[in-house]
């Protein structure tokens, strides 16, 4: 079967293999894949910055975001059933999150990754998956289920927002502000939007896709971080990574607000006034913090808004549609790309 695959840590040794058909002990269901969506870590993986290969393997397939239909059954999955794979996998000891099913919290590192860390990923027509580790998606959705992993990471953002919130027994939030409009800050302003908040966007994009994809929410979109004083948000958002905000950003919501950073920030030396982010943060009863990863709960949460949401918005999202054979036009980063896909069917 053809797969994409590379050598972790070595810049553009990616190539389309073909490789032998996964193996049983990788899982019962064997899924043929349709769909496979592209993000940041992925180019990140194919620039050689990190990832690692199977134990025994000097390559890695690559691919987290998937959508496939089950060829071969097991366990509650039935032929024809689309599915979508869950990325992370607990760690053997285990540590007390993963223990409990919470292994986007693993506190040991010891867990694994498909298509990320040691384990193979979802770029190959076919793969095979645990039950466990496999959620059913609406076949009504199509294409568009590839959007459920991107999701899920909204959808943990927006469960520990609220457990976060709920220190407070009056919270009751009424404003979400979220930084940047790529996949997952558009897809948790909808979930904000679902949740019947007063919905704000900032992204630096006067025009293209965003700002309207914005506004079919009912959100408002704004081009710079003065939305903050004026919008006073009982939650942020940020989605960007960019350090001058999430600098910005901190410290900046309504009294007793959530602050939830999403993006891994890359390193880099710069001033902050640390006494006024203490006094913002301490005067004002303020919580900040990060959330990265999902468990099953939240693949399901996702699955619940992907259902929801008005299809012709999500259709506005993959920006690309790239069939497997000219993949690497998929890694391509072009000024109106939201979601690129690689389309497993053309």
């Amino acid at each position: 079967m053809r797969a994409i695959t590379l050598t972790p840590g070595v810049k553009g040794s990616a190539r389309l293999d073909d490789m032998p058909e996964p193996a049983p002990a990788d899982g019962p269901i064997l899924v043929r894949t349709l769909a496979l969506g592209i993000c940041g870590t992925d180019r990140e993986i194919l620039a050689g910055d990190y990832g690692e290969a199977p134990p025994g393997h000097d390559r890695l397939i690559l691919g987290h975001e998937s959508l496939g239909v089950v060829e071969q059954p097991a366990d509650g999955f039935a032929a024809g059933d689309h599915v979508v794979g869950i990325v992370r996998r607990p760690d053997p000891v285990p540590c007390p999150a993963c223990a409990v099913g919470e292994w986007d919290m693993c506190r040991n590192g010891l867990y694994t990754e498909r298509g990320i860390k040691a384990r193979h990923g979802f770029g190959c027509e076919r793969f095979r998956i645990e039950p466990d580790f496999a959620v059913k998606v609406e076949a009504s959705l199509g294409l568009l289920a590839v959007l459920l992993e991107p999701t899920s990471i909204g959808a943990k953002a927006w469960d520990h927002t609220d457990r976060v919130g709920r220190r407070a027994r009056w919270w009751r939030p009424r404003s979400v502000l979220i930084t940047g409009a790529g996949p997952i800050g558009l897809l948790a302003a909808l979930m904000g939007a679902q949740r019947g908040l007063d919905v704000h966007v900032v992204d630096r994009h006067r025009d293209g896709p965003k700002p309207d994809l914005i506004h079919a929410l009912g959100g408002t979109h704004h081009q710079n971080l003065a939305a903050l004083d004026a919008v006073k948000p009982d939650i942020v958002m940020e989605c960007t990574g960019s350090p001058t905000v999430v600098r910005d950003v901190l410290a900046r919501t309504a009294p007793g607000g959530v602050a939830c950073l999403l993006s891994v920030t890359p390193s880099r030396t710069m001033e902050i006034d640390v006494g006024l982010l203490n006094r913002r943060t301490v005067l004002d009863n303020d919580a900040t913090f990060g959330a990265v990863n999902a468990n099953r709960s939240h693949y399901e949460m996702a699955a619940e808004a992907l259902a929801r949401a008005d299809k012709a918005w999500l259709g506005a999202l993959i920006t690309r549609r790239v069939p497997l054979a000219r993949w690497s036009e998929a890694l391509e980063h072009r000024p109106d790309d939201i979601k690129v896909v690689i389309d497993f069917t053309l």
